[in-house]
């Protein structure tokens, strides 16, 4: 058995393995075959991953050598032709990418994609969802700090004193909570709006105030994304999100509903009434955004107020974040490989069913 690891296309800096990992790989009988600089920008050179026991080839020589194939993003149409009878595995979003990858399984190409591990507890070893969007709340305020033109703590000087910074934080998921926490080191006064009454209790543990909308439909079962609404609770929703939006310095969003768009939960109108200077960090916007100014990868300023439209935070850090997806990774390999090294998909287990897009491999 031969794991290939390809490096991503930029803007991405991460990558599906670091050569820490690969001594996992050596434990069941499974070679890793890294492609030239793959690891680079996630500072893990060739050197070091050749000193782990894995060894450097071209992109092409990956690609036609190796059985299972690990590459965040959906390798290109055009490289199809050499992924046919191959197992490829990565965060490929298959709902927001249906006809990216429908064309690959035409080719005899079986994928799978870990966002798609249903989020129980013996999956959470494996949860990059929720490894990636730690980092992403985390990041998500340090970004907003240093665009932010003023303090986030308070402070009093001899000069005067300068209040904390007010966050308001849409969404309290793993993403969120760590916005949160991050905030509050950093001495903000932080308010946050969920659909979920049952994330309360955490967000005040972590010295946040919820804001509480009665009437929301039950997100238990929703796997951390949130759900549709009425439209009379979208209403009161609006009206309690607008309040707290015009006295906010800075905003985090990261609301998404699984498999659609997310949810636009601040409108123009309501980003007018922001004070100077204010920003806004938008970490739904590759799946539209939970802003109406939002658009993904791009930064705009509107009356005074940064909109930052950026879904891919965790790329931010790249040590890190490769370091974590890769053990979620390797967890769930350890699942299709046996301890001799060969395949075994064992459709009966639910992790496996899950993340398996369609499965045309030899069983």
């Amino acid at each position: 058995m031969i794991i290939g690891v390809l490096k991503e296309p930029l803007p991405e800096t991460r990558v599906s393995i670091l050569p820490e990992h690969v001594a996992i790989f050596k434990k069941i009988n499974a070679d890793v075959l890294v492609e030239n600089d793959a690891g680079e920008k996630a500072y893990a050179p060739d050197d070091k991953y050749m000193e782990s026991g894995a060894q450097v080839a071209s992109r092409d020589e990956v690609l036609k050598n190796s059985d299972i194939i690990l590459s965040l993003h959906l390798p290109s149409e055009t490289e199809s032709y050499l992924l046919q009878s191959k197992i490829i595995l990565g965060y490929y979003q298959p709902l927001y990418h249906k006809d990216a990858i429908k064309k690959l399984l035409e080719k005899n190409i079986t994928i799978f994609s870990i966002d798609m591990l249903p989020r129980t507890t013996r999956a959470q070893s494996m949860d990059a969802l929720s490894s990636q969007a730690n980092i992403a709340g985390y990041k998500s305020v340090l970004l907003a700090a240093n665009i932010f033109p003023r303090y986030f703590p308070m402070f009093m000087t001899a000069a005067g004193s300068i209040r904390p910074a007010k966050v308001l934080i849409l969404g309290a998921g793993v993403a969120g909570l760590q916005a949160i926490a991050t905030a509050r080191r950093l001495g903000a006064v932080v308010e946050v709006f969920d659909t979920r009454p049952a994330v309360k209790e955490e967000v005040m543990s972590l010295g946040a105030k919820f804001i509480e909308v009665e009437g929301a439909a039950d997100a238990s079962k929703a796997g951390g994304y949130a759900v549709e609404q009425s439209e009379d609770f979208k209403q009161r929703q609006k009206e309690k999100i607008a309040a707290t939006v015009a006295k906010s310095d800075i905003v985090i969003t990261t609301a998404q509903i699984f498999g659609k768009k997310a949810p636009v939960l601040i409108t123009k109108e309501m980003i007018e009434t922001m004070k100077n200077g204010s920003v806004i960090i938008d970490i739904a916007a590759a799946t539209g955004g939970n802003t109406e100014l939002t658009k993904n990868d791009e930064t705009v300023i509107f009356k005074r107020v940064t909109i930052v439209g950026n879904s891919n935070l965790p790329a931010m850090m790249p040590s890190d974040a490769s370091k974590l997806y890769g053990k979620n990774i390797c967890n769930f390999l350890e699942l299709i490989i046996d301890k001799e090294g060969k395949l075994n998909l064992n459709m009966d287990d639910e992790l496996v069913k899950g993340c398996l897009i369609k499965g045309n491999a030899e069983l």
